[in-house]
């Protein structure tokens, strides 16, 4: 276990924050969860409509709420093998844990600063501010669940396969800026799926390959090495949830789960 200052992970709950906690607090010596309340629904679908449009954002709504849990029922069994195959826990941290308002707020930010870290972890937060970040006296790092530039937002490997590019299923570990995941790129992977994975099995493929890229980085920092980041090029695009009809579409016709 390495010793050291802390490591602080901002997050919101969910299986993905717990594996990425419970495998922190294997490596760390001391880790710290600051636990983000989810935000509104509402409030979530009206900015989101701003930027692309009610009949769009419905039908994100519509999978969301509507075919998620159906999917998420049907790969159940599939996340207890991947978690079995990968150590992955998905129980709850037995860690320090406060809960705050939002990753946002001057609140949170002088939690972070009191703890004095030598690094801070992201996991399904809103987007940070820029003063927050400025803020924090540390590295901030984030799994992505795609590889970026290419497949910035969310579900980015769900939408690579749905645009025929298997070669970027992936995951990326990058240092947090103010941009939607457009921070230098500390390490990516691939992740190679079988007949029985699709939506609901990913994120778990995608945490049990970016945590040892994430392991390896944080090691780096507590000992006092420098991260030799890369900004990666080429296309840059921030990809949504799919809608419901655009979900139905991809696995009737294409057979993308």
């Amino acid at each position: 276990m390495t010793p050291g200052a802390p490591i602080v992970v901002l997050a919101t709950p969910g299986h993905s924050t717990n594996a990425l906690v419970n495998r922190l607090a294997e490596h760390f010596a001391e880790v710290h969860l600051l636990l983000e309340e989810p935000e509104g629904r509402w409030f979530f679908v009206r900015r989101r409509a701003k930027r692309i449009g009610w009949a769009k954002v419905l039908g994100q709504v519509a999978f969301i709420v509507g075919v998620v849990p159906l999917l998420e029922r049907a790969g159940a069994a599939r996340v207890v093998e991947i978690a079995r195959e990968h150590n992955l826990s998905f129980s709850n941290p037995a860690v320090p844990t406060t809960r705050v308002a939002s990753v946002n707020d001057p609140e949170t930010s002088a939690l972070v600063a009191a703890r004095k870290p030598a690094a801070v972890v992201l996991s399904g937060t809103r987007i940070v501010k820029g003063h927050v970040l400025t803020a924090i006296d540390a590295p901030t790092l984030n799994i992505h669940d795609g590889i970026t530039p290419a497949y910035r937002g969310v579900h980015g490997g769900y939408w690579a396969l749905v645009r025929d590019d298997p070669d970027r299923c992936g995951v990326t570990v990058h240092v947090v800026d103010p941009g939607v995941d457009t921070g230098p790129v500390v390490g990516q992977a691939r992740v190679e799926l079988t007949e029985r994975d699709g939506y609901a099995t990913l994120p778990s493929l995608q945490a049990a390959a970016a945590l040892p890229i994430l392991v390896d980085a944080l090691t780096r920092i507590v000992s006092g090495q420098a991260l030799d980041p890369i900004r990666a090029g080429g296309e840059s695009r921030q990809w949504y949830h799919p809608t419901a009809w655009e979900y139905v579409r991809h696995r009737v016709g294409r057979g993308i789960r």
